[in-house]
């Protein structure tokens, strides 16, 4: 390993690696930031249906460690269209993954991967000498 990155360099490159993977970054500060993703938004004139996932990471420089928090928030109002929903997850403690995909009839629709935002920052973490640490179980 050529050593541990600084807090400056790790966090820059967790922002790059967000927004790679498709993230809105929000309330970017020196100890972390805040990113979301609309994964799935199903809408017709009776009703609409929304997936958003969100994540928070928050660095700890005196333990080296990237504390990680994510959820997958789901919204709806009115009567849905019929859907195609194919799901397929699975979950070793707080860590969920696999994908949720929705197709509506006649629709666009979407497709959430609850693993990979987690699964790149954390690649992101190791290469700088980090230790990531999933924090289940509580809100971004």
């Amino acid at each position: 390993m050529a050593g541990i990155a600084s807090k400056a360099e790790i966090l820059n490159n967790l922002k790059t690696e967000a927004k790679h993977l498709g993230l809105t970054l929000h309330d970017e500060s020196g100890e972390g930031f805040k990113g979301d993703v609309e994964s799935i938004l199903i809408k017709w004139m009776l009703g609409q249906r929304k997936m958003v996932y969100k994540m928070s990471c928050v660095l700890s420089e005196a333990d080296h460690i990237a504390n990680f928090r994510e959820v997958v928030k789901e919204s709806s109002w009115g009567l849905l269209p019929p859907t195609l929903t194919v799901e397929s997850t699975s979950t070793k403690g707080w860590e969920r993954s696999g994908t949720h995909t929705e197709k509506p009839l006649g629709g666009k629709g979407g497709t959430v991967d609850f693993g990979k935002v987690r699964e790149g920052l954390k690649q992101t973490v190791a290469a700088g000498g980090w230790q990531f640490h999933l924090e289940g179980g509580r809100l971004p």
